[in-house]
């Protein structure tokens, strides 16, 4: 296969806007890795990795890298007052990753060889995102680069944990958990926290003063709990209190307009609230698994993930979707629909915790989890992607 697209086929619409093949590539992975992970955790396919870390590695690097890639190419020029990335340049980026996600996919059935080329040309093209996101911030043509610098910073974090995790799986297998604990913490939420404290006010008209220091704030707990996790399993809980707390303050203080009468607003506002949630709902989960050996199979990870940074992927990925597609920037009974099957994945994976930590029979929960996870980006993908595609015009009431 070649590296590169077809002039032709680079000229498609469907490549006129960075953010439509990154989304898009997003979205098949999700569906489909978890699809393999279902069946290799039911014992019905085998794969050549551990299941855990190819659903971790599926996660992190073929589902919510591509999608904050597909927002950040487009966003991260205004954000910084530069002009657009070229097509040239992030269709290098783009080719990178639909090759590596074919490889590691084919590869994790096959070979693990195969799936580990993937892993690596994956990493090359993670490794590009970052320097051409370290070019555009140094060419900043605006004085304020607080919101860019945080944003820049958990993408490097993304790249040491997208390298520890290759490493780990290469040579020594306990170093993937490090290299998970960083690429959740220190990379998806930071970097979706950082966009998110600049935009969701923003959207809503909440023109409070800047808090300057809740990012820094933030960043020492986030790596402290980092640190403590790799001293010692579940023993984050104090520091995942102080997050709770310090966010949900914050998050109150912006005096957000939620409930919000438009989908489009409460989506988002929604995901700010799952964060303090998902803080103290992991805190006290740690706490009970250290106390009396409950597992609760990552509730931690997973609510703060699926309640926050999947939740916000959702929303923004609609909006940019539709206000860059030339469509009306409302939402329809679709999107409502959509915006709420999104916390319908939410619960039902707080229930498979639930259930793993009471010894309960937890297999019928984990394949309605699944199941539920798949037809969420299954119902995106019949609303949006013709749209990502073709530049389709939605009907709207």
């Amino acid at each position: 296969m070649h590296m590169q697209f077809s002039e032709e086929a680079e000229s498609h619409y469907f490549f006129s806007q960075p953010h439509q093949p990154f989304f898009l590539l997003a979205f098949v992975n999700a569906i489909v890795t978890m699809l393999i992970f279902m069946l290799s955790f039911k014992g019905i396919i085998h794969l050549g990795i551990s299941p855990s870390n190819f659903h971790s590695y599926s996660m992190l690097y073929l589902l919510f890298t591509p999608a904050f890639i597909a927002f950040l190419f487009t966003t991260f020029p205004r954000f910084t007052s530069t002009p657009p990335i070229e097509k040239k340049i992030y269709m290098r980026v783009f080719s990178l990753y639909y090759l590596g996600a074919v490889l590691f996919v084919l590869g994790s059935i096959v070979s693990p060889i195969l799936s580990h080329v993937g892993m690596f040309m994956l990493f090359g093209g993670h490794v590009m995102v970052y320097m051409i996101l370290r070019n555009i911030y140094i060419n900043a043509a605006m004085p304020d680069t607080h919101d860019v610098f945080w944003i820049l910073t958990a993408m490097g974090f993304g790249v040491i944990s997208h390298f520890v995790f290759i490493f780990g799986s290469l040579f020594y297998q306990p170093l993937v958990s490090l290299a998970t604990e960083i690429g959740v913490y220190l990379y998806l939420f930071l970097l979706t926290f950082s966009v998110a404290q600049r935009m969701v006010p923003f959207f809503s008209h909440c023109m409070n003063e800047k808090n300057m220091n809740l990012l820094k704030s933030v960043f020492v707990l986030l790596l402290l709990h980092v640190i403590l996790e790799g001293i010692y399993t579940n023993s984050s809980f104090v520091v995942d209190l102080a997050l709770a707390y310090i966010i949900g303050r914050e998050i109150i203080s912006w005096k957000l307009p939620f409930p919000n009468p438009n989908p489009l607003l409460w989506i988002l506002h929604l995901s700010l609230y799952w964060i303090p949630v998902a803080f103290l709902f992991g805190a006290m989960a740690n706490l009970t698994t250290l106390i009396s050996g409950a597992n609760f199979l990552f509730l931690d990870i997973h609510i703060l993930i699926l309640g926050f940074v999947f939740t916000i992927l959702i929303g923004f990925g609609t909006r940019v979707t539709i206000g860059h597609s030339g469509n009306m920037m409302q939402a329809t009974m679709w999107e409502k629909v959509l915006f709420n099957w999104t916390q319908l994945v939410v619960v039902m994976r707080l229930f498979v915790s639930v259930a793993a930590a009471y010894g309960w029979n937890f297999m019928v929960l984990f394949d309605i989890s699944a199941t539920v996870w798949m037809i969420m980006f299954i119902l995106w993908a019949v609303r949006f992607f013709a749209v990502l595609i073709n530049g389709k015009k939605l009907h709207n009431p």
